[in-house]
C-alpha cells in the first residue's frame, strides 16, 4: 500500500509538475530557486498536514534558521538581527515567488562574522586566563540576546573559551600531579581535585595552562577547517530544511550526498572498500575498516595510513590532499568489480600505490544478531538485538531484518532456547513491509498496523501466512529511543497479549509514515544535475486497537528506568510535531498461547520493586537530569574543581551500575563461531557484546519473564509452526 501510495503521489506530481518545471521556468538557470519552487509544491501537494504559508510560518522560519546556524549567538550582533528583522513576514511571500533574498543576506553576513570570528579566537587565545578570578558562564544560550557591539562580542568569545579550556587545564594538571607521584605519596591515590594555589611546583602552572590554549586553539582551527569546506549549497540545504521541518519533524530534503548516505543506512550496505575516513591535512585518514570488506580481506591497508591520491583503474591519480572529504569518498567508492588505485601514506611514512577491487561492503552493526543465554538453574534461552528494521530499496529480496530475524529464530530454535528476548532498545524503526512480516513471525494470522492517509480511509496491513515461526514465551526489550517501526511491533505484540514489553515508561512516539519522492522524477528537462529528494510525512501509523502511537508511544507492561528517564526525549519534545488521535479498532483476537498474561506482568513489577540496582539506576537518572540543568558554570578554578570533586563523589556512588553482574552466559551460535576463525575483529565485538549482557539488569529481568512464562504460563497448543518463514 505504502508503495502504491508513492505511485498514486508521484503520478499527480508528475502530472501537473512535468508542465510546470522545466528550466523555463526561471530567466536564468537558478537550481536554488528551482529547488525551493519544486519542493514548496510538494509540500503543499503531499504531506500529510499541509501547513498555510502565511506570517506566522514565516516568522517561525525567521527565527529557526537564525537559530540553526548560530545557536551560542558568537556570530551575529544585535546589529545584524534588525536588519534581518525586515524579511520576519516576508518570507512566506518569498517562498511563493521563489525570491531568495532573505537567505543570500544572511548567508553572506554569516559568511564576514565566521571571518571575523577567526580572528576574534586567535587573538583571545593568544593571552592567559586568569582562573582565579570569580566570573561564571551562562551555556543556556536560548536565554541570551545577540551581543550589542563586537566588543560585547569579543568578552563572549573570551568566557566561552576559557570554559573550554579551564576543563582542558583542569585534566592536564589531574595527570601530571599522578605522573609526578607515580603511586607514591598521598595525593597519587587520592581522587580529589586541588586546589589552584595547592598545585604542586612539579606542574609547572603557566606552561600548563599555555598548552591547553593551544590544545583549544586547535579544536577551533580544524572546526573552522570543516566549516570552510562547506559550500554555498551546503548552507542553502539548511535554509531549506529549516522551510520543511516546520511542516514536522521527520519531514526531511536530502541533498545528493545525503539521499545516498540514507539509503547505505536502510540496507546497512554500500558499494567500496569497506574503510571509514576521516579528514586530514595530508589527506583522507583511515579511521575504521570494516569487517568482511575488500580492505579487510586483502589486508593491503591499515588503520593509520592515509590516502593521498584517488586514480581509477590505471588512469592518472587525482591528488585529494586539501580536498572535501565528501568529494574524495565520491572518488574512492564506485561500483563492485570496478578498481580503484589509492596511493597511500603508511603509517611507517613510506609512500606506495595499493589497488583494491571494489566489493559491496556490508556493515554489520547494521543488523540482526543472536545469542544464547544459559542461566545457573541450567535454563537457555535466546535474545536477538535488531538495531533497526533495514532493507534495501532496490531489491527486497536481498538481506532484509524480517528474514534475518525469522533465521536468528530458527537457529535459537535449533540451539534449544525456550524462550526469546527481541531487543528493540534505540531502533529508531526503518521499513515498515519487514515489520508486518516481522509479527507475523509469532502470531497465526491478523492485522499488525492501521495507515491512514490525509483525508483517505484507512487501509489495514496484515499477517496472512498462518504458520508461526516462534509460539514460545517472547519479551520484547524497549526504550525511549525505540521509534516508528520498532513501535508498531511492540504495539502489535502488546495489543495480542503475545509479548511482554519492558522497558521505559513509554517508546518516542513517532507515529507517521515517510515516503521518499527523488525531486528528479518531477523535472522535465533538468539540466542542473541531481536534485536530491525529499522524505514527506504522507500517512500516520495506528495500533490494532485504533489508538495513534503519535506522541504516546508504546507504554510498557513493565516500567523498568533507566539513565534517560528524566531526560526530555521523544517525539513529544520535537519541533513541529503532528497530534494524537484514535480510529476505529480493527478485528483481531487476542492470542490464547498464555494462561494468565497479568499474573507474570504482575510477579515482575514486584521484583522491579524490591530492586537494589533499579533504585540506583533510578538516582543516577535524576543526577543525570540534574547535571544536565545546571547551566551556570564557575570560570574560578576552586570553585569548578569543587563541584568536580561533587561531581567525582557522586559518580563513585553509582559505580556499582557498571560492575553488576547478572551470573547469565551468553554465548555465540555455532555458525558465528565458525567465522571467529576467519575474523578476530567479529570475535572481539561480540565477546564484548556479550559482557555487556552480562551486566545488564533489564536482560535479566526478561529471562525472568520468560521463565515466569514457560513454567505457569504457556498452553501446549498444537500449532503450526514454520522452519524459516520470511
Amino acid at each position: 500500500m505504502k508503495k502504491n501510495f508513492v505511485l498514486a503521489l508521484l503520478v499527480i506530481l508528475v502530472a501537473v509538475a512535468s508542465c510546470s518545471f522545466t528550466n523555463k521556468s526561471f530567466e536564468s538557470d537558478d537550481k536554488d530557486k528551482l529547488l525551493l519552487d519544486l519542493i514548496t509544491y510538494v509540500l503543499e501537494r503531499g504531506h500529510y498536514e499541509p501547513k498555510d504559508l502565511d506570517d506566522t510560518f514565516s516568522s517561525n522560519v525567521f527565527d529557526d534558521f537564525i537559530d540553526i546556524i548560530d545557536p551560542t549567538k558568537r556570530y551575529f550582533l544585535e546589529s545584524d538581527v534588525r536588519e534581518f528583522e525586515k524579511y520576519r513576514f516576508m518570507i512566506d511571500d518569498e517562498i511563493r515567488n521563489t525570491d531568495i533574498t532573505f537567505f543570500n543576506v544572511v548567508y553572506q553576513r554569516l559568511m564576514v562574522r565566521m571571518n571575523e570570528a577567526k580572528e576574534i579566537y586567535k587573538e583571545v587565545l593568544a593571552e592567559p586566563f586568569d582562573y582565579t578570578l570569580d566570573e561564571v558562564i551562562d551555556i543556556d544560550y536560548d536565554k541570551q540576546e545577540f551581543a550589542a557591539n563586537k566588543k560585547q562580542l569579543k568578552e563572549r568569545w573570551r568566557k566561552q573559551l576559557k570554559y573550554n579550556t579551564l576543563a582542558v587545564f583542569e585534566n592536564k594538571v589531574e595527570n601530571r600531579i599522578s605522573d609526578a607521584t607515580q603511586g607514591d605519596g598521598p595525593q597519587a591515590s587520592a581522587d580529589v581535585l586541588v586546589k589552584y594555589n595547592e598545585i604542586p611546583t612539579s606542574v609547572d602552572r603557566a606552561l600548563t595552562e599555555e598548552e591547553a590554549r593551544e590544545n583549544t586553539k586547535n579544536t577551533l582551527d580544524e572546526f573552522f577547517d570543516f566549516v570552510g569546506d562547506l559550500e554555498r549549497k551546503d548552507w542553502f540545504v539548511q535554509y531549506i530544511n529549516t522551510i520543511v521541518e516546520e511542516f514536522d519533524p521527520h519531514t526531511f530534503y536530502f541533498a545528493p550526498e545525503e539521499k545516498e548516505r540514507f539509503d547505505i543506512g536502510m540496507s546497512g550496505k554500500f558499494e567500496g572498500i569497506g574503510a571509514r575516513l576521516q579528514k586530514r591535512p595530508e589527506g583522507a585518514k583511515i579511521v575504521e575498516i570494516i569487517s568482511g570488506g575488500p580492505v579487510w580481506r586483502d589486508q593491503t591497508l591499515e588503520v593509520g595510513d592515509e590516502i593521498l591520491k584517488v586514480g581509477q583503474d590505471g588512469e592518472e591519480p587525482i591528488d585529494i590532499v586539501g580536498m572535501r572529504l565528501d568529494d574524495a569518498i565520491k572518488l574512492i567508492k564506485g561500483p563492485k568489480g570496478t578498481i580503484v588505485d589509492l596511493t597511500v601514506r603508511r603509517v611507517d611514512g613510506t609512500i606506495e600505490v595499493v589497488s583494491i577491487v571494489r566489493d559491496v561492503v556490508e556493515l554489520e552493526e547494521s543488523y540482526a544478531k543472536s545469542a544464547t543465554i544459559k542461566t545457573d538453574d541450567a535454563h537457555k534461552f535466546g535474545l536477538i538485538n535488531l538495531p533497526k528494521f533495514y532493507i534495501d530499496f532496490e531489491d527486497y529480496t536481498e538481506r532484509n531484518a524480517a528474514t534475518d530475524v525469522a533465521k536468528e529464530v530458527e537457529r535459537l530454535k535449533e540451539a534449544g532456547a525456550e524462550g526469546i528476548v527481541l531487543d528493540l532498545r534505540d531502533n529508531g524503526g526503518g521499513s515498515l513491509k519487514t515489520v508486518v512480516e516481522m509479527a507475523g513471525l509469532f502470531i497465526k494470522d491478523g492485522p499488525i498496523v492501521q495507515v491512514r492517509s490525509s483525508g483517505q480511509r484507512k487501509e489495514v496491513h496484515e499477517d496472512k501466512d498462518e504458520r508461526i515461526q516462534w509460539d514460545g514465551p517472547l519479551v520484547i526489550l524497549v526504550n525511549e529511543l525505540s521509534a516508528s517501526a520498532s513501535e508498531i511491533l511492540a504495539a502489535a505484540m502488546q495489543d495480542y497479549k503475545r509479548a511482554v514489553i519492558i522497558g521505559s515508561k513509554q517508546t518516542f512516539g513517532k507515529g507517521t509514515v515517510q515516503n521518499v519522492i527523488p525531486l528528479d522524477n518531477i523535472v522535465r528537462s533538468n539540466e542542473h544535475g541531481d536534485l536530491g529528494a525529499i522524505k514527506l510525512t504522507t500517512q500516520k501509523f495506528y495500533r490494532i486497537n485504533g489508538g495513534s502511537t503519535q506522541l504516546e508511544g508504546v507504554k510498557s507492561d513493565i516500567v523498568v528506568p533507566d539513565r534517560y528517564s528524566y531526560i526530555d526525549l521523544g517525539e513529544r519534545d520535537q519541533e513541529n510535531p503532528l497530534g494524537w488521535d484514535k480510529i476505529t479498532p480493527a478485528d483481531y483476537k487476542v492470542w490464547d498461547g498464555y494462561i494468565d498474561f497479568e499474573t507474570t506482568v504482575a510477579n515482575s513489577k514486584k521484583r522491579m520493586e524490591n530492586n537494589a540496582q533499579i533504585k540506583l539506576i533510578e538516582e543516577n537518572a535524576k543526577w543525570l537530569k540534574e547535571q544536565q540543568d545546571e547551566t551556570v558554570i564557575s570560570l574560578n578554578y576552586d570553585t569548578y574543581i569543587g563541584r568536580e570533586n561533587e561531581a567525582k563523589k557522586r559518580s563513585e556512588s553509582f559505580k556499582t551500575l557498571r560492575d553488576y553482574d547478572s551470573k547469565l552466559a551468553f554465548e555465540s551460535l555455532e555458525y558465528e563461531t565458525e567465522l571467529f576463525t576467519q575474523d578476530s575483529v567479529l570475535r572481539e565485538k561480540r565477546d564484548r557484546w556479550h559482557k555487556s549482557l552480562a551486566k545488564d539488569i533489564y536482560v535479566e529481568e526478561a529471562v525472568n519473564v520468560l521463565k515466569d512464562l514457560k513454567m505457569n504460563n504457556i498452553k501446549n497448543n498444537e500449532r503450526k509452526l514454520a522452519s524459516v518463514k520470511g
